[in-house]
């Protein structure tokens, strides 16, 4: 099969596309045409260097961790899935999904929702798990408090806007100038320019400040964060982590990072609000221009655009498996 593999750390010029050997599933794995697959700042970061010593230099290795395709091939102890199923969800750390084929544990994957593209349902995975367990599961959003997205026309802050809304928030987006209506098209509440207001200097506070970019410190938000409000982050620097041991101990603001946790339930939730209209996915306008993927063979330009910071919402990525079956 074809897959974009690395044998060293380094700039997106690792990025290898070649013939490789096909994955041999796990009892409890799926096999998975993948029709597409998408770009996540993790995948370069892993790219980089940047988690050496999580990843233990394993080399070679195929990134990626969002997947959409049809199952070819089930374990014998998966009971969910069978044959010709369409399927989304994520692999396992530290990837696979760059590929035409790739081994999905049964419990990191859900049905594809049914109105969905395989190149839109690719974009959901990693990013709408974050949004999801930033909020509900560290966050404790209840209906009526008010939220504010920082980064919220990102891969991540647009399924956070989104996602708020549905559980009944009062949402606030901060975004660049040139997104604001597409912020605005998520149905925030209201949106803030930062290059024309700081919100840490306003005089709103809020129960939930979600800094899914990682670019503002819990030192800048507390004032504006409710003293018994949840600071979010996706960046789990070491300044986060003694900030949330320490709050964790003490009354008052409490400050959290999400780490991703696949899983088919939250999937599975996803799905729900997808097929009843409550949130969709926005691929980058460079994307869109482009029939809204980049082919799998080009994925070294979309790693180069993912880090120029300069994408709105998500890239996805297209496989020949997909274009060819």
């Amino acid at each position: 099969m074809k897959a974009v593999v690395i044998r060293r750390y380094g700039s997106a010029d690792v990025l290898q596309y070649e013939e490789v050997e096909q994955p041999k599933i796990k009892p409890e794995q799926l096999l998975v045409k993948v029709h597409a697959s998408s770009v996540n700042p993790i995948d370069w970061k892993i790219r980089q260097g940047m988690l050496s010593l999580l990843t233990r230099n394993q080399f070679p290795m195929i990134l990626g961790f969002d997947v959409a395709g049809e199952v070819v091939e089930v374990g014998s102890q998966v009971t969910r899935f069978k044959v010709e199923d369409a399927i989304y969800g994520s692999t396992s750390f530290p990837g696979g999904a760059y590929a035409e084929f790739a081994a999905i544990p049964e419990n990191f994957a859900a049905p594809k929702p049914t109105n969905m593209s395989y190149e839109e349902a690719a974009t959901v995975p990693l990013a709408a798990l974050t949004a999801l367990q930033a909020l509900r599961d560290l966050g404790n959003i209840k209906s009526g408090q008010k939220v504010l997205i920082n980064g919220a026309s990102g891969g991540v802050g647009i399924f956070a806007v989104q996602i708020a809304k549905a559980l009944g928030a009062e949402v606030t987006g901060v975004c660049s100038t040139r997104n604001l209506d597409l912020v605005k098209s998520l149905n925030a509440d209201l949106v803030i320019d930062y290059t024309q207001q700081d919100f840490t200097e306003g005089n709103v506070q809020y129960d939930i400040i979600f800094d899914a970019v990682a670019k503002r410190a819990f030192s800048n938000c507390r004032k504006v964060l409710k003293p018994n409000g949840v600071y979010v982050s996706t960046l789990p620097n070491p300044e986060v982590i003694v900030q949330s041991f320490l709050t964790m101990f003490l009354p008052g603001q409490k400050v959290k990072f999400v780490l991703e946790r696949p899983n088919s339930k939250d999937l599975v939730y996803l799905k729900d609000l997808i097929e009843a209209g409550k949130m969709g996915t926005v691929s980058d306008s460079e994307a869109l221009r482009r029939n809204r993927t980049y082919p799998l063979q080009e994925l070294v330009e979309a790693h180069r655009y993912s880090e120029s910071e300069r994408a709105v919402g998500k890239i996805a990525i297209v496989t020949l498996a997909a274009v060819s079956g």
